[in-house]
């Protein structure tokens, strides 16, 4: 087993990470803070330039056009403020604005070539990961595909993670988000690659948003479940770049890209059908995800994950998210060239721990078409 972390230098948590952060960037002269529209108002809280032109599923051609506008502000540090998609942004940002390399050179695992603008991210959301992980994800409009650049150069300098950023979130993007951490806790513990340091924080992160996720839909201002989810999502995050995630993702993938699904609940829609699906290759992981979700072990390990399954739909019934995919108007008919595109993100799916065949993703799509199955 060979086990490599490549972790933030710098990472504080709590209610007062946000003074830390304007603290942190105040020895800057040029601060470029890259938001979206919503966090406008906390992003000039930390001086300088305040682009909020990035909103969700950033596009490829969004992207280039940021880092031209950032090329002629010449910044001298790169802030990311809010959901994943503008700190995906931010992140690729501070690596290519002093670079001749372009966004498709950078394209994929290892092809970055390096980052000489600092960054620093700071989530508003519990659920993408994207301020400790060396992944940003983008929408090729060209094929509706989301395509990731992969490197250790896009981990942050620095993350601020306050909770209370996080009380003005609405329920449903609550939900998705932090359905999305729940999904990158469960698929770094059931994985090809897992080890023991990332499934310890995988089943940490699964029993904190197991556990609170569904107050803090009910009472976006509950400071104590922001914290718990915000706490689980960093654990999720930080498994994303030794361990990464699997099939969810990669079957999400086109659901986002085509169909313009929010990440987090298209994830939430297949995780229940990939984990019925994979369960036959790992019955006893998925029995001690089971138990982190807080479901009653059986007789036997597949009974246990059995009712895992039935745990996660309670938990997501909770939220109120729509978990069939006929309720959002997708043609049926477009299951085969889903299941085709989601087959072709090998890089997730090579982590997934049951090889999967196009007529299984087939199935999983009309399962998640039809709705819920326990069994």
């Amino acid at each position: 087993m060979r086990v490599v972390l490549q972790q933030v230098p710098k990472l504080v948590f709590g209610v007062d990470a946000l003074a830390a952060a304007r603290e942190f960037v105040a020895s800057y002269a040029r601060p470029l803070v890259i938001t979206s529209p919503s966090n406008r108002a906390t992003a000039a809280r930390f001086g300088g330039v305040v682009d909020d032109s990035t909103r969700s599923e950033p596009t490829v051609a969004h992207f280039e056009a940021l880092l031209a506008s950032a090329q002629e502000l010449q910044p001298d540090v790169i802030v990311g403020l809010g959901g994943g998609s503008p700190l995906d942004a931010a992140k690729l940002v501070a690596a290519l604005c002093n670079s001749s390399q372009t966004f498709s050179e950078a394209l994929g695992i290892g092809n970055l070539k390096g980052r000489t603008l600092p960054l620093v991210c700071l989530p508003t959301t519990a659920g993408t990961g994207s301020e400790v992980s060396p992944n940003a994800v983008f929408l090729d409009e060209s094929d509706a595909m989301k395509k990731a650049v992969i490197s250790p150069f896009l981990v942050p300098d620095a993350t601020f993670i306050d909770p209370s950023l996080m009380l003005t979130v609405p329920p449903a993007v609550t939900a998705a988000t932090g359905l999305d951490a729940l999904t990158h806790c469960i698929e770094a513990y059931a994985n090809n690659f897992s080890n023991p340091l990332v499934d310890t924080w995988a089943l940490d992160g699964i029993r904190l948003i197991a556990g609170v996720l569904g107050t803090a839909v009910r009472e976006p201002d509950n400071l104590k479940a922001r914290t718990q989810v915000a706490l689980g999502s960093l654990y999720g995050g930080l498994g994303l770049g030794p361990v990464n995630t699997a099939a969810v993702h990669a079957l999400s993938y086109p659901l986002g890209g085509r169909f313009h699904i929010p990440h987090g609940h298209a994830n939430a829609i297949l995780l229940p059908h990939v984990m019925r699906f994979n369960l036959p290759a790992a019955p006893e992981r998925y029995a001690t995800i089971a138990l982190a979700l807080g479901a009653e072990r059986q007789g036997d390990h597949e009974a246990t994950a059995l009712a895992g399954i039935g745990a996660l739909w309670r938990l997501i019934s909770e939220t109120c998210l729509e978990m069939r995919l006929s309720e959002l108007r997708i043609p049926e008919s477009e299951i085969p060239s889903l299941a085709a595109a989601g087959l072709s993100v090998t890089r997730l799916m090579k982590n997934n721990p049951r090889p999967m065949t196009h007529q299984d993703a087939e199935e999983i799509y009309r399962s998640a078409f039809a709705g819920r199955v326990d069994g």
